[in-house]
């Protein structure tokens, strides 16, 4: 089940700020180790090769790239490299996201277009240029990792976070619909509280650097009593782009510990 041999897996946002599995590190080892030949980019090179690392520690091999995701003319580099290497893109997995601080009073214009821009536009900008690829081999298979921000208020004050993960589902519907006949699927996995590399920098943002206190906190809030990790969200990607979801498009994959279903 879920073979990914002979497809090519396109991940943006492949890296991790730190040690330990994030969702796009998690994610790119294992649609590898389910077959794939995985092209991964990341803003800062170092990251995407940390990950790379990690891929030829388990005999797996791949190639990764610098790319800003928000740059048309990088992410058009970037999947003409991903081309020109493996001559075809099956699987998108646009993984780009930041949150920064602020309601709609006291966030700064610039910040605001920047998130809109970091956590949405990277996304369209993947679809913009993959999906004429898919659409001429017949087909493909694309995640955007959204957030459970983009459902409901999780205790942040990240107003600009949660309206583009909301609009970045909406994208993902609707480019669904336009791009049923072409055999192309688009779904989003929309990731809770998650216990990854950036949860330290979330801490200096949040909850003024008390990282203790806010994994702990943010474990209290998700009814099965923890947060998840970046394997949580590899997992749910990796069923949408296998083969064994192939009737499923233009919908969400929540994985969240229950958060959404709960009051509190």
């Amino acid at each position: 089940m879920l073979d990914l041999n002979g497809k090519v897996a396109l991940v943006f946002g492949c890296g991790a700020v730190a040690d330990g599995w994030g969702n796009g590190r998690a994610t790119s080892v294992l649609l590898a180790r389910q077959g794939a030949q995985v092209f991964g980019t990341d803003l800062v090179l170092d990251h995407a090769q940390n990950t790379l690392e990690c891929l030829r520690q388990e005999g797996l091999n791949a190639c990764v790239m610098a790319c800003d995701a928000t740059d048309s003319n990088q992410v058009q580099e970037a999947v003409n490299q991903c081309l020109q290497k493996h001559g075809r893109i099956d699987i998108l997995v646009n993984n780009v996201g930041l949150s920064m601080r602020g309601g709609p009073e006291d966030m700064d214009e610039d910040i605001w277009n920047a998130q809109l821009q970091v956590n949405m536009t990277s996304a369209f900008l993947g679809c913009k240029y993959v999906i004429p690829h898919m659409r001429q081999q017949g087909g493909g298979a694309i995640v955007n990792v959204s957030s459970v921000a983009g459902l409901r208020y999780i205790g942040k004050p990240q107003v600009a976070y949660a309206a583009a993960k909301a609009g970045l589902m909406q994208f993902t519907r609707t480019s669904a619909v336009i791009h049923g006949k072409d055999g192309i699927r688009l779904n989003c996995v929309v990731p809770g509280l998650m216990n990854t590399p950036l949860i330290e920098g979330l801490a200096s943002k949040y909850a003024a650097g008390d990282t203790e206190g806010f994994i702990a906190q943010r474990h209290n809030q998700v009814p099965i009593g923890h947060m998840g990790s970046g394997w949580d969200t590899a997992h749910a990607v990796l069923f949408l782009v296998a083969d064994e979801s192939r009737y499923i498009t233009g919908t969400e994959i929540v994985v969240d510990g229950g958060l959404v279903a709960a009051t509190r």
